[in-house]
């Protein structure tokens, strides 16, 4: 990594500090500077009102932005270099489908919230599972398309499952709940989440890093990466398993929250090039501190309390947009 990918590595790190000590300071009740370092001085056992404030209610919910959004991104990074496609996003394989309706019907089914996260948990798994096992099913075709497409058609039959299952619910008991889950929310995250959260993230991250520089490989052609050496069918599987640990986590942790998996690795690789070791750090960096953003105007904005699927996709898809224009512009 030469000077200039670590300095933008760590401009980036700076930067999501700051944010996360503006997204504490901000809420219904603004805390000063000289409060906000009152209350974190005083810990998780300070009993004046900013300490609560801080420790209670807003750091749960931006630790919870920040691991949401840096795993998002690292799956996205992995998907997007795995499938030699910019545009393809961590649900590409229907693992949100899938903990979609596991979280819709154990909503349905009137579960606890750990019952409803595990739910949409092994969903998401099982959704990625059949997709693989039918790609694997379907030979003669090439083993990327073949994986993408069932991907799309198990989605797309999961989101079937879900319509139905919203037009059988209660409208008063159970629609809304599922309605809300769907769109996405960090509101209830707790340290109990977190804590069953991270080692997940972690188990999924650490192959991810380990195989970084054989990930610059699935760059090439099949043939291309086997004469080097590399197993391809082996890694594009424990690049999935990862990628897909990752993503189901997070759905079960925050709900569906779309665009930061595709928006944000395009970002971080027209910054540092595509080079697995350079992207991976900053488009982590970069989707904890866009998820960040987006948590702090959901609860700030408005009187309304606004879900965060909405607004990373009124966000994501200008910047997007803007920065198609920008590669477009570069490359001619």
């Amino acid at each position: 990594m030469t000077l200039s990918h670590r300095t933008t590595t760590a401009a980036a790190g700076i930067a999501l500090i700051a944010l996360a000590a503006l997204a504490l300071a901000l809420g219904d009740v603004a805390l000063a500077p000289r409060e906000l370092l009152a209350a974190l001085a005083g810990g998780l056992g300070g009993a004046d009102q900013a300490a609560q404030i801080v420790w209670q209610i807003r750091a749960p919910r931006i630790a919870a932005a920040l691991l949401v959004g840096a795993a998002l991104a690292a799956a996205g990074c992995a998907y997007q270099g795995m499938f030699r496609n910019a545009l393809v996003s961590p649900d590409i394989l229907g693992v949100s489908a899938g903990a979609a309706a596991g979280a819709v019907i154990g909503i349905f089914l009137s579960q606890d919230a750990l019952t409803i996260q595990a739910a949409a948990f092994g969903g998401g798994l099982a959704a990625v599972a059949l997709a693989y096992a039918v790609a694997g099913a379907a030979r003669g075709h090439d083993p990327a398309l073949a994986l993408v497409l069932a991907g799309v058609v198990i989605g797309s039959l999961l989101g079937a499952v879900v319509a139905l299952v919203k037009t059988l619910a209660d409208p008063l008991n159970q629609l809304p709940p599922i309605t809300f889950w769907l769109l996405g929310s960090l509101a209830s995250a707790s340290p109990r989440d977190l804590a069953l959260a991270l080692p997940l993230v972690a188990v999924g991250l650490v192959p991810l890093w380990l195989m970084r520089w054989r990930m610059n490989l699935l760059a090439l052609d099949d043939d291309e990466a086997r004469a080097l050496g590399v197993p391809v069918t082996a890694l594009r599987l424990a690049v999935v398993g990862a990628a897909t640990l990752m993503t189901a986590t997070c759905v079960a942790l925050s709900g569906v929250i779309g665009w930061v998996g595709l928006l944000i690795p395009h970002a971080a690789r027209l910054v540092v090039g595509p080079e697995f070791s350079r992207l991976l750090p900053l488009a982590m960096l970069l989707g904890a501190a866009f998820l960040l953003i987006v948590d702090t105007i959901c609860r700030t904005a408005t009187a309304i309390e606004l879900p965060p699927g909405v607004v990373t996709a009124l966000v994501g898809t200008p910047a997007f947009l803007l920065l198609l224009l920008r590669a477009r512009r570069g490359w001619q």
